[in-house]
């Protein structure tokens, strides 16, 4: 979610049983407005991003420069001067603390591939972060996928972390990446998508589908599934979809921080309500990963009494076809990493900032499963509140929400992707 890029941040979570009669109601924001969105461009562009980086870069101002790089991802915003001071803050970048190794990694990665490849390479050599140096291998592959180069990759990382290299779930995580290069060409789409679209799938649950593409750049879809295997219908008795945007901001795979919404099953337990002047306020779907959420309240069952999470309860929920399918088990692995508040959200993000993206007018977040709002003042269109209907109408958000990638084609994901395996 947004926290982290504003600074002018108002919250307010509520209930969604105190909520309810809003659901269909009119909603208006003051700071979707076209005033309020061009005073907040000028306030990020000005002081997030001019101001900040016009100081000089020591311990106490790192903050002040991750701020700057945040803004800069949300507004896709690069000139000559943001690119120079991210040279400048690479020139010291061995001196700086793991979190602001973290942050200019990212902006690297998100908005300029390719461009930091000798300073990347050098810290990859001299970190023993799991974390940067996973970011750091994503970097320097990111445009060149060469299997020697990830072979090279591969073996330095176990050199480096020994045992590690297979127990650390970022580095599993990457050594997969690096090995296998996704390693679910395994199992043919279609054997796939038929088994987790029959009724036997996490049976007598609400089921909420996140389709999407290995190129996340590319709009999913989503659709619902009620307790009793059926799927959710629309006014015309049409199965009821809409799109859902399954990218971060960085672009980042899913196992790490602020990186794309990871594959696998999440548990969806509700509806809140956030006046997080991103995310606007239109109820969302709270979901949350294995280890993220205690066994007991990921499997909605208080007598269970294990504290402490392994991957075999996870593995039960899927069908034994799958359970050798490595996709279906990132998020289980994201959350053991640490990943956290990965939810499915509307936006009053101005899509203005993505004009020309494959995915615009949809907007990116920090990872979450986020669908197409159009604001103005007023709520003038929301995906999301269809999301909610649609929901509501299968029962409730509560169940659970798996994501999968179904192929690598460069083009948004439509009902017709899926209606061959649900005929079937």
């Amino acid at each position: 979610m947004f926290l982290r890029y504003f600074l002018f941040t108002i919250i307010l979570i509520i209930p969604a049983k105190y909520m309810a009669a809003q659901y269909d109601a009119p909603l208006y924001a003051s700071y979707t407005t076209i005033a309020e969105r061009n005073k907040l461009y000028e306030r990020l562009t000005n002081y997030s991003i001019i101001k900040n980086l016009s100081s000089p870069l020591g311990d106490s101002t790192e903050e002040n420069w991750e701020s700057a790089f945040n803004a800069i991802e949300l507004m896709q915003y690069k000139t000559a001067f943001t690119l120079s001071k991210i040279h400048s803050a690479f020139d010291s970048i061995l001196e700086r603390s793991t979190q602001f190794q973290r942050a200019l990694l990212e902006v690297a990665y998100a908005d300029y591939p390719g461009e930091f490849i000798p300073q990347t390479k050098s810290l990859i050599n001299n970190s023993t972060d799991p974390k940067i140096f996973a970011m750091c291998a994503e970097y320097i592959f990111q445009l060149k996928k060469d299997d020697i180069l990830r072979n090279n990759i591969y073996q330095m990382m176990v050199e480096k972390f020994g045992d590690s290299s297979t127990i650390d779930p970022i580095l599993f995580m990457l050594g997969d990446r690096l090995k296998n290069h996704y390693s679910n060409n395994r199992l043919s789409t279609n054997e796939v998508l038929q088994d987790i679209l029959n009724k036997n799938f996490i049976p007598n649950h609400i089921v909420m589908y996140s389709f999407q593409r290995k190129d996340r750049d590319f709009p999913g879809m989503v659709m619902i599934r009620n307790a009793s295997g059926e799927f959710v219908t629309d006014s015309s008795g049409n199965i009821f979809n809409i799109p859902q945007l399954a990218r971060s901001i960085s672009n980042l795979p899913g196992y790490l921080t602020y990186g794309n919404t990871p594959q696998g099953i999440f548990k969806m337990y509700g509806f809140q309500v956030s006046m997080n002047s991103f995310i606007g306020p239109t109820a969302n779907v709270q979901l949350g990963m294995p280890v993220e959420l205690s066994l007991q309240k990921f499997f909605g069952d208080n007598t269970i009494s294990d504290s402490v999470w392994t991957i075999e309860p996870y593995r039960n929920l899927l069908p034994k076809k799958l359970r050798e399918y490595l996709p279906l088990y990132y998020s289980f692995y994201a959350g053991l990493a640490g990943r956290t508040e990965i939810i499915a959200h509307g936006t009053t993000i101005d899509p203005k900032y993505y004009h020309g993206k494959p995915y615009y007018p949809l907007t990116p977040s920090e990872g979450c499963l986020c669908t197409k709002e159009i604001w103005d003042g007023n709520r003038i269109i929301s995906d999301q509140q269809k999301l909610v209907n649609g929901l509501l109408k299968a029962g409730g958000a509560d169940g659970y929400c798996v994501v999968i990638e179904i192929d690598d084609q460069h083009a948004p994901v439509g009902i017709a992707d899926i209606m061959p395996y649900l005929k079937k």
